[in-house]
């Protein structure tokens, strides 16, 4: 049995009147949505590494939490096309700007999806669990939810 690979995830978040927004981006290889990820970095905590994801696919700058929300699983497609199992951990992240000019702008497109319309997209069960949450009590939420709290004024 092959061993599970670890990766980190940014779920890039903001408030839209009401509701909870996550900044979505596009896989390079299906085009399907997803949250800005990759593999942890030697020497760099895992939500810095998350926070770089989320610079270099989705040129989104903000707070990250140094807790996760939660975690997910997923086979990632490398490319010998070999399936390698992943476990993704997951740090929010307040965004307070986006860039209009980043390191993978020409690969991906980005857009800000409610919680719940992102819960949707997505194709692993598990990720799509916690946006759901997300949509339903998003000040609830572990780690997420105070860091919304403070956001909302």
């Amino acid at each position: 049995m092959q061993r599970t690979r670890r990766q980190v995830a940014a779920l890039p978040l903001r408030w839209k009147g009401r509701k909870v927004q996550v900044l979505m981006i596009t896989s390079r290889d299906t085009g399907r949505w997803i949250v800005p990820k990759g593999w942890t970095m030697k020497s760099v905590k895992p939500w810095a590494a998350a926070a770089i994801e989320a610079l270099e696919e989705a040129g989104a700058k903000g707070h990250i939490g140094q807790e996760p929300v939660g975690s997910y699983g997923y086979d990632k497609l490398l490319d010998n096309g070999q399936a390698v199992p992943c476990r993704v951990k997951v740090y929010p992240m307040i965004v307070d700007k986006l860039k209009s000019d980043w390191k993978e702008k020409a690969e991906r497109r980005r857009r800000w999806f409610d919680a719940g319309e992102a819960a949707e997209l997505v194709d692993e069960d598990e990720l799509a669990g916690l946006l759901r949450d997300l949509a339903r009590k998003p000040k609830a939420l572990p780690v997420a939810g105070p860091m919304l709290r403070k956001a909302t004024g």
